[in-house]
């Protein structure tokens, strides 16, 4: 290092040690766009309703709950987690019924509607992180090889977090003709990455893109974003409403609960299914997440505030990334769907169903959890969940 070196401004320095996988801030015309938007107050974007995006309480305390021994041995399975194993078989024929569902694990879901193949949130990645040796890893494989996936008409991106935008996944389909949608600022992460700016649709919230004739609107989402020590929020996070011929879903991405649900439902629904996040939530951060239950109260605001539709819990099984137990968030989304009288398919990483046909409904984690407390349940004769949507006095993490 130079005498000259020291003179360098130290965000300047801080960017020349960053890695490629740490992908790249939005500047020029892309940050002229983000500026113009009405989402983007005071240098960041703002969340819809206010939210703390830093873990609230004792930094120590939280520590030694997340790093005790035992707590740890709650977190991950104690077997294989079962994946499906015909995965690609299964995907050889299209839906019957014009819209099939896979989940490939944590957020990442192959959705085949009215004859189009879209992909959110793709992870093949063995870890979430901006470094190959450290960070996340995954607690069961990926179902199938991303390049037996096949061609897929669109890649949608819901923000820029290591578990959600993976650069070895995205530079793979990079080399594909696949269009991306995603939120507005994320397409700098892409161009550094190989995607050729004529293939991404990149947009703020209550923009749509047609691709080959499905619509894809950018949503409300209540998170936050970066890659990097200095988050600056100059992408946006984003839910994804997908509108085709003959159906309709949602993808949640990441959001704490708000009472922007009902609008997006209202707009774009109902929905034939929904994608929800219900899991890494903690009274830490209970902005920024959904407990199981949250997640529920979101799918029926989305739906007119009544059961329908199916449910597909995401967000959950794939990483360690909270200090809950591994399988708590299949066992509360399995009593909170049946306290509201609401569907919800429990499919194996790599298990395709269609919304409209046979769901999968085992609880096949039971097979590799530790027992788990059911500290939410009510007693027999308490209200249900659907019954306390309006109210707004769900069973959240932090009344436990």
């Amino acid at each position: 290092m130079t005498g000259a070196d020291y003179l360098l401004p130290f965000r300047t320095k801080l960017r020349s040690m960053r890695t490629e996988s740490f992908g790249a801030d939005p500047a020029g015309a892309r940050m002229e766009r983000i500026r113009r938007s009405p989402h983007f107050v005071d240098g960041a974007f703002q969340n819809p309703v206010g939210a703390r995006t830093r873990p609230s309480g004792s930094t120590v305390e939280f520590a030694k709950i997340y790093f005790h021994k035992e707590q740890r041995a709650r977190r991950t399975p104690t077997g294989t987690v079962p994946v499906h194993a015909t995965t690609l078989a299964d995907l050889a024929t299209p839906p019957a019924s014009g819209l099939r569902l896979t989940w490939m694990g944590h957020s990442s879901v192959l959705a085949e509607i009215d004859g189009r193949r879209i992909l959110f949130d793709p992870v093949w990645g063995e870890r979430c992180s901006p470094f190959p040796f450290a960070g996340p890893k995954r607690l069961h494989p990926a179902p199938l090889p991303l390049a037996a996936l096949g061609s897929v008409d669109v890649v949608v991106i819901s923000h820029d977090h290591y578990d959600h935008l993976d650069l070895p996944t995205i530079r793979a389909l990079a080399g594909t003709d696949t269009v991306f949608a995603v939120p507005l600022g994320v397409g700098a992460h892409l161009e550094r990455w190989g995607v050729p700016p004529n293939r991404m649709r990149e947009l703020d919230w209550n923009e749509t893109a047609t691709v080959a004739g499905i619509s894809l609107t950018a949503t409300p989402a209540r998170h936050f974003c970066g890659r990097g020590l200095r988050n600056q929020q100059h992408t946006l996070w984003a839910s994804w409403a997908v509108t085709g011929p003959e159906h309709r879903i949602y993808h949640s991405g990441d959001t704490g609960y708000f009472p922007g649900f009902r609008d997006i439902g209202a707009e774009h629904g109902p929905f034939d299914a929904t994608m929800i996040q219900i899991g890494a939530y903690s009274e830490y951060w209970p902005d920024i997440h959904m407990t199981p239950a949250e997640g529920m109260r979101a799918h029926l605001d989305l739906q007119g505030g009544r059961p329908h539709g199916v449910l597909l819990p995401i967000h959950w099984g794939t990483f360690n990334l909270a200090p809950h137990a591994w399988a708590e968030p299949g066992e509360w989304t399995r009593d909170a769907g049946e306290e509201a009288g609401q569907t919800v398919a429990f499919p194996r990483p790599g298990e395709p169903f269609e919304p409209a046909g046979k769901l999968p409904t085992a609880a096949w984690w039971r097979g590799v959890s530790q027992a788990i407390a059911h500290p939410w349940r009510r007693p027999r004769g308490a209200e249900s969940v659907s019954e306390t949507t309006s109210r707004g006095d769900m069973d959240l993490a932090g009344e436990r």
